[in-house]
């Protein structure tokens, strides 16, 4: 509704209570009258001090022929007040002895109807329907010619943010470190838009929709944001999760609305950031196919290329969950191309560092190249979060700069988490250093493991010590051997245990967890167990609605079923008893490490090879 709508509201409801106002103070009278008691009214009648009184129903007004004093409660404050004017009220039984008093007294009795007026109760009747109907014209009035959904106000709004040429966003290309092929892609949809003219002499057509698709935090929206800064076009930013509102019918309006203020401001870049709140799989929910997120996809699709096609309006759209969304959208004509954003590899983990360190005092000591080696995976979000742990880390030691050991500080408590101070018991911290350093012994013990980056029995996290393990380089491929050799490493702790203590703990949950599902994974999926062959067999899939893995129909029989439980359990035992042959025949340098973290508490990895080099 336009301001233009509710003004005449506004000035309606002034103008009542101006007149309410003025009606008050009206009847106000020139002097204020005070309430007093009946008691009181009645000693002054009796004192002769009543000059005329005026009597409406059970209301009694009148004024005195002396002045009388008043005594008021103001604020917790006894206020003395002189007064002529009055008003009290008449109790509810009748008092016979008044109105002859009133005669012997002479005081002049004016007595009023408490009937209304035909003419005031007809107004008081349809002065409120008047008003009811005065606003809803007014309102009709405002939204007429609005098309669908005008009624509704601001509800019918996309609201999607615009940016002009003139607004420019303070990012750009420069500031979205590596991603080379993703940033080509957006540089010519730039181009294009800039110039036209070149593409279409040789007959290209500009893609309708770009989907940008890759793990959370790995820069999807920045990169869209860059390419707000670099064009010179309008640019409409909109998370997909505003379209949805409690009514029936919003989204598709928000839709409509959205895409015609871009093609109003033709050439002009749609961003939807998390596309597949409204994107996913029609028919799939449970509530039935006539849903208002289907309502709002399918309005979607008609806009990005249904009967009416534009090409001055280009999508971009990003989302981390590609496979629940809908074949429509996914389409040539829709989204044509699909960018993929992968975590970064080495050499963009070292150009994302040092785009986030540009506002961060480092000290010249620091190595970014050492940083970016020791947080492969990590995402864009991940690194800069690790630059401002470092900083935080720094300015908590009141440093002027951030150094290496700040760095290492941060990537540890982002790898492992905070350090915990509890109380543990010698006998406990034993079994937790034996626990470690049989993680530790077995992971250099076997050809081919990643290297031992650091091992402590500080608790981190929710867990009492950590064996971290960081690989070489980035790693595409996992062969069976290194797989079987991971978990070796996950049940070395809980083998070191039962040698040593001739017992074992709760404290390997997490390892045979890690153990479990992973050998699950080398039967089910990656067909390495030589009894099962080369087959997939699901297990349970993972709803994308409910984000839990569902039980459903097998495909495979109980005899089959039985077979890959068999396999599983195979697989974990040999590795089970390959890590006890590793630690039984290697008992000195288990007793070496562990002595050591029970002294230093956390070793690294060049003072784990220092130790088992001196234990022959």
């Amino acid at each position: 509704m336009g301001s233009s709508v509710w003004k005449p509201v506004v000035l309606m409801l002034v103008l009542v209570v101006f007149f309410n106002f003025f009606y008050n103070l009206a009847n106000q009278g020139a002097e204020q009258e005070l309430s007093v008691s009946y008691s009181r009214f009645r000693n002054e009648l009796a004192a002769d001090n009543v000059n005329k009184v005026t009597i409406k129903g059970v209301n009694l007004r009148g004024t005195f022929r002396n002045k009388i004093n008043l005594v008021e409660n103001l604020q917790g404050k006894e206020v003395t007040r002189q007064v002529s004017a009055f008003k009290t009220v008449l109790p509810a039984m009748a008092d016979p002895t008044l109105m002859p008093e009133l005669a012997e007294k002479k005081v002049d009795v004016t007595a009023v109807s408490t009937e209304t007026s035909s003419f005031a109760s007809v107004l008081i009747y349809i002065l409120p329907w008047l008003l009811i109907i005065g606003i809803w014209w007014l309102m009709m009035r405002g939204v007429k010619g609005q098309g669908p959904g005008a009624m509704m106000g601001g509800f019918a709004k996309s609201g999607a943010r615009m940016y002009v040429s003139g607004e420019r966003i303070n990012v750009t290309f420069e500031d979205v470190a590596g991603m080379e092929n993703s940033k080509q892609e957006l540089k010519e949809m730039v181009d294009y838009l800039k110039n036209p003219k070149r593409f279409q002499d040789i007959g290209g057509k500009v893609p309708k929709g770009i989907l940008l698709v890759g793990p959370p935090g790995t820069g999807k929206t920045l990169l869209a944001r860059a390419v707000a800064g670099e064009a010179g076009v309008a640019f409409f930013s909109i998370s997909a999760s505003q379209f949805i509102e409690m009514f029936v019918g919003v989204g598709a309006s928000r839709v409509r609305d959205l895409f015609s203020n871009a093609k109003k401001a033709a050439p002009s870049i749609v961003f939807i950031d998390e596309l597949d709140a409204v994107g996913r799989s029609r028919g799939a929910g449970f509530g039935g196919g006539h849903d208002e997120r289907e309502q709002t996809l399918n309005q979607l699709l008609s806009e990005m290329d249904g009967f009416d096609p534009h090409e001055e309006v280009i999508v971009i759209a990003a989302t981390n969950r590609p496979d629940v969304l809908d074949p429509a959208l996914l389409r040539p004509g829709r989204f044509d191309r699909h960018v993929v954003i992968d975590r970064p590899d080495l050499r963009d983990r070292e150009q994302i560092l040092k785009v986030h360190a540009r506002k961060i005092r480092l000290d010249p000591q620091v190595d970014l190249s050492i940083i970016a080696r020791g947080t492969p995976g990590m995402t864009g979000a991940d690194l800069e979060n690790l630059i401002n742990e470092a900083a935080i880390q720094a300015a908590r030691q009141n440093s002027k700069t951030v150094s290496m050991d700040d760095l290492e500080r941060a990537l540890d408590k982002i790898l492992m988490g905070g350090e915990r101070k509890i109380v543990i018991s010698d006998h406990e911290k034993n079994i937790t250093a034996y626990h470690e350093a049989g993680h530790t012994l077995v992971a250099k013990l076997l050809p081919g493991t990643d290297p031992v980056h650091k091992v402590t029995i500080i608790p981190h996290g929710m867990a009492l010590g950590l064996t971290q393990q960081l690989p070489e380089d980035d790693r595409y491929h996992y062969p069976k051997a290194y797989l079987t050799n991971r978990l070796c490493v996950a049940l070395g702790g809980r083998v070191a245990e039962r040698l040593v203590f001739n017992d074992i703990s709760t404290g390997a949950q997490s390892d045979l967890k890690t153990v479990t599902q992973l050998a699950e994974k080398m039967v089910c999926q990656w067909g390495m167990s030589e009894k099962i062959g080369a087959v997939i067999y699901s297990r349970g899939e993972e709803h994308p609605f409910l984000g839990r893995k569902l039980a459903e129909e097998k495909s495979f029989s109980e005899q089959m079923a039985w077979l890959i439980d068999q396999e599983i359990a195979a697989i974990i035992k040999e590795a089970e008893l390959k890590a006890e042959e590793l630690v039984t025949s290697n008992r000195k340098k288990l007793d070496a490490l562990a002595s050591a973290l029970l002294e230093a508490e956390s070793l690294d990895g060049r003072k784990v090879d220092e130790i088992l080099n001196s234990v022959q």
